[in-house]
């Protein structure tokens, strides 16, 4: 229960919030935009360079680089290790200046469903915190993510998991294009699906006897 009320609260914030990514942790991606230090030689300093769709950067000293897939750390390890061959042990920070946008689809029972462009992590959790969340009618064991050019049967996620077991495999990263869809669930309620055909048989009942 504990879980459940802990992950509402993240999305509640993901949906008023700006919420730091920690960066260590970010992998970059083509339209990231990065500033880059070298501590020392300010003429080798690049201010809003962008991640080409091939998922490269091109820098001086340092050449063509991939940097589609790594961290920030793992970027600035790399570029350190070309410069080393020119300069004596040089200090390299590599900062995301402007997060890459991903357009994802979230249909079903949200409580507005459309399309959304989310930064950051791009996961199922931001998804949904851009689409107001969940409905109460919405099958949280059954939350399909459908991909792009999609070949075969669609992701199953569990965000019950999520939300009560704390399942992080369950917030799934999601790629440009994707759609998000939540099934609605098929829970009887006694007083909305029971209640008036008891009503209504009983009507009957008393119309029959009179």
């Amino acid at each position: 229960m504990r879980r459940s009320v802990y992950v509402l609260i993240i999305l509640f914030l993901v949906m008023i919030l700006p919420l730091p990514i920690v960066a260590q942790d970010y992998q970059l991606g083509a339209g990231d935009v990065l500033t880059i230090n070298v501590w020392g030689f300010d003429e080798l300093k690049i201010d809003q360079l962008p991640i080409r769709p091939d998922g490269k950067i091109s820098i001086p000293l340092s050449g063509e680089l991939q940097a589609a897939g790594m961290t920030p750390g793992e970027l600035a390890t790399t570029i350190t290790s070309k410069l080393g061959q020119y300069i004596k042990d040089p200090v390299v920070s590599v900062n995301v200046f402007k997060f890459r946008t991903t357009r994802v689809y979230v249909f079903g029972e949200v409580v507005k469903p459309g399309m959304y462009e989310i930064e950051k992590q791009h996961n199922l959790i931001d998804a949904l915190g851009s689409a107001g969340s969940y409905t109460r009618d919405a099958a949280k064991k059954k939350v399909y993510i459908i991909r792009k050019e999609q070949t075969n049967a669609p992701l199953k996620v569990n965000l019950l998991n999520l939300l009560e077991k704390g399942d992080m495999s369950q917030n799934v990263t999601l790629n440009d294009g994707d759609i998000v869809y939540l099934t609605k669930n098929n829970r009887i309620e006694f007083a909305k699906d029971i209640l008036p055909w008891i009503s209504a048989t009983y009507q009957i009942s008393v119309i029959n006897n009179n």
